[in-house]
């Protein structure tokens, strides 16, 4: 009797397939086929421009076995889901799947998952839908966008500025924002402000406080020493007295639950998580972990959406779990939704925990140290979002000396209600603690006891940070939820931007292309035309907008710009100044310059090619060496490892693999380290003589091959060596110099080879 045919299911991740696998039993089988299986190809354009823009669609290369695998899969099935990311890119990979197995428009049975637990499974593959063709040329528009941008682009930046540059329609525009802050920072002119503050003590009663003044009634900004002076002087054998005493109570509401871009800049701030590894994070939270007791599930919603809307199930779970748990003073009152904004596309939910039973304790033992701290972070935000206003008592002094007034505020808690599981995070820290206030009353005199005049200075915009600069995005419209961690990711990777000391900084590579790009694409790299490009991308979604119209409409300015750039740039080549250091090399004497290799950035003697010294780039460490008490830097082998080391190098010889901490040991007062790697990790002391002296294998660490531990420990000892005699290293570098030469003659005997090979076919 020959076998029953089995429905095949297609997800993206194999992780999600053997999720879904398990909801879905024998009659099923679920298959993954990792991402993209046609694309354009990489080694050409392809796009049709004679054809009216037509893609030009090929196999992706080392997907052959997962091509033919789901070929003899779709067979030997009854019925073919395609159930891939419920987003444009999902639309658009379920179409080539279509495409690619063969399957009749009147069979396809599009399913899509908010979130990956088995009622909401079992409940859309009951209600299979046909692919959305709005969705796949929305997705088809924006990589056809970005293909002319950067295949036509890029060549230019090689010609014209440094081989390997690469351009893109949205990252462009991303480096802009780092450039022009920068450009912002260098010309801010610091404005001059003083503030002047006096302690008022009670007569009649103990207690005292601080206030600042406000003005002379009218709010003034006091913008010299002299004015100061001025105000203080008029202040001489005038008495203070209490002109005002406002007590008042306010309420805080709790921040609602997460999106796309607000997850990413709060696990930027709380986690310090990169938008990249946090996506990365949520993408396995949402596919499906095994938990115990429950099987694999799903713990979130899904993780790429603008939207703040939750469903009316996940606000009724949400009530009953804070009502358990705190109790009803702890309750909003009524589910509280949110407003979402006018602009986003609301295609799923915000982003939440599938299930809030599974509450991050419980699940703990279940994840690795950042699934958990990420999904804590999830689930600890929407369920403070559906909790009740935080409130405080707050107490505003007005006290007065002639016509100066002076003001004191205190704020205190009254009822913690949301803030008892969870608090925003900020930027920048900025607010200044406030001292209780005594219990005044309207006219009572003070006495003043001290008077505090304070100089100022404006500051410049603050560099931006990843979180920063998701949020900028997010607000002037350029890029869409799925497209900012991938953003922010190359633009680093292409060594336009840097990140230091948490900031981002633009490097004098970005700031070259960005004012080569500002010149002569002015449409390319401007915020309002990228954003109203996205807005049409989100049209062509809707369906309201053809997709080939809004690539002709594009094309036809680009073309004419990229003319217009090759004609005015002919024969010429724009320099990248080099980014100097205060490095001095110790060969030649020249302070030491920024390069990039094919292993990132390193020092190099501006002096090349007389003076071939180079050296890595290494950070300064907290704590001090536990050796010789000098400094500690951080460095990297050119196996890219991470080690830790004496500045004074081979003269001391100390390296460790663990991290030096700010902290000191209470016993023996030796710099504390820690355990290398993502996350919180407690410090210990490696002094052997030490009582809290904790052995290498109760560290944490998993046990390294002894061969790789001592390869590595090797390389940088003789890296420390190297330092130790660069006096000597002209003689010694002299013959490595001559490789390139080699290189070159090779490539020479190369390009004759093929000159040849042409001439005999002709």
């Amino acid at each position: 009797m020959p076998k029953a045919k089995t429905d095949l299911v297609i997800v993206e991740s194999p992780s999600k397939a053997k999720t879904i696998g398990k909801y879905l039993g024998g009659d099923y089988v679920v298959k993954a086929c990792m991402g993209h299986l046609r694309d354009l190809p990489k080694s050409s354009m392809g796009v049709d421009f004679e054809n009216d823009f037509e893609p030009v669609y090929q196999p992706v290369k080392g997907k052959e076995d997962i091509i033919s695998d789901l070929r003899k899969s779709a067979k030997n099935s009854e019925k073919i889901f395609l159930a891939t990311d419920p987003d444009r890119e999902g639309e658009a990979i379920s179409w080539h799947l279509q495409a690619l197995l063969g399957i009749p428009e009147e069979k396809v049975n599009r399913v899509t998952f908010n979130e990956i637990t088995k009622g909401v499974v079992t409940k859309a593959i009951q209600a299979p839908r046909a692919i959305d063709r709005s969705l796949v040329d929305a997705q088809q528009a924006r990589r056809v966008l970005d293909r002319i941008v950067g295949y036509e682009l890029s060549p230019l930046l090689w010609k014209k500025v440094r081989r390997g540059l690469s351009a893109g329609r949205v990252q462009s525009v991303a480096t802009r924002l780092v450039v022009d802050r920068e450009e912002e920072i260098r010309q801010f002119v610091p404005e001059e402000y003083w503030t002047l503050d006096v302690t008022l003590a009670r007569l009649t009663k103990p207690g005292s406080f601080t206030a600042r003044f406000y003005g002379d009634p009218k709010k003034r900004e006091l913008k010299s020493g002299e004015q100061v002076a001025e105000v203080i002087s008029s202040m001489e054998g005038q008495p203070f007295r209490v002109q005002s005493v406002k007590r008042t109570e306010k309420k805080r509401s709790p921040a609602p639950p997460f999106i796309t871009s607000t997850l990413q800049q709060e696990a930027s701030r709380k986690l310090g998580m990169t938008p990249k590894r946090t996506m990365a994070l949520a993408q396995q939270l949402y596919e499906g972990i095994e938990i115990s007791g429950v099987g694999a599930v799903g713990l979130i919603t899904y993780m790429r959406t603008d939207s703040l809307r939750i469903s009316e199930e996940a606000l009724s779970a949400a009530r009953d779990y804070i009502l358990r748990r705190w109790g009803d003073p702890y309750y909003y009152g009524e589910p509280h939704r949110y407003k979402t904004k006018s602009a986003a596309q609301d295609a799923h939910e915000a982003i939440r925990p599938s299930d809030v039973e599974l509450d991050p304790e419980r699940v703990r033992a279940d994840l690795n140290k950042d699934q958990y701290r990420l999904y804590k972070l999830i689930w600890d935000r929407f369920l403070a979002s559906q909790m009740a206003c935080a409130v405080y008592d707050n107490v505003a002094i007005e006290a007065a000396c002639g016509k100066n007034i002076f003001r004191a505020n205190h704020q205190s808690m009254k009822f913690p209600g949301f803030t008892a599981l969870y608090e925003e995070g900020k930027d920048d820290e900025q607010e200044e603690l406030q001292s209780p206030l005594p219990d005044l009353t309207e006219g009572e005199p003070l006495d003043r006891t001290a008077t505090k005049p304070e100089q100022h200075f404006t500051a410049p915009p603050a560099r931006y940070t990843e979180a920063t600069l998701v949020r900028a995005m997010e607000e002037k419209g350029v890029g869409r939820p799925s497209t900012y961690a991938s953003i922010i990711s190359t633009i680093q990777d292409r060594d336009y931007v840097i990140k230091k000391e948490k900031r981002l900084w633009p490097t004098p590579l970005g700031e070259v292309v960005t004012g080569l790009m500002k010149e002569r694409f002015q449409g390319i790299i401007d915020v309002a035309f990228t954003a109203q490009m996205e807005e049409k991308l989100d049209q062509v979604e809707e369906g309201t907008v053809q997709w080939k119209h809004v690539l002709a409409d594009f094309y036809d300015g680009f073309k004419k710009d990229l003319t217009d750039a090759e004609a005015a740039l002919e024969g010429v080549r724009l320099k990248v100044p080099d980014e100097e250091t205060d490095e001095v090399c110790e060969v030649c004497g020249r302070k030491m310059v920024i390069k990039n290799g094919r292993f990132g950035r390193f020092m190099a003697c501006p002096g090349f090619p007389e003076c071939t010294n180079t050296k890595p780039i290494v950070e300064h460490m907290p704590g001090r060496c536990p050796k010789c008490g000098s400094g500690m830097l951080k460095r990297k082998s050119k196996r890219g490892f991470a080690y830790y080391s004496c500045e004074k190098g081979a003269e001391c010889g100390f390296m460790s693999w663990d991290v030096p901490t700010e902290n000191d040991c209470p016993s023996c007062g030796q710099t504390l380290f820690k355990k290398s790697g993502r996350g919180a990790m407690k410090p210990f002391c490696i002094n052997e003589a030490c009582p809290n002296f904790l052995p290498e294998d109760k560290r944490g660490y998993r046990k390294k091959p002894a061969a790789s531990v001592e390869a590595a420990e090797a390389e940088a000892a003789a890296e420390a060596e190297k330092e130790k005699a660069a006096p000597k290293k002209p003689a010694a570098k002299k013959t490595a110099s001559k490789k390139p030469a080699a290189r070159k003659t090779a490539t020479k005997k190369t390009a004759a080879k093929k000159t040849a090979a042409k001439k005999e076919t002709k």
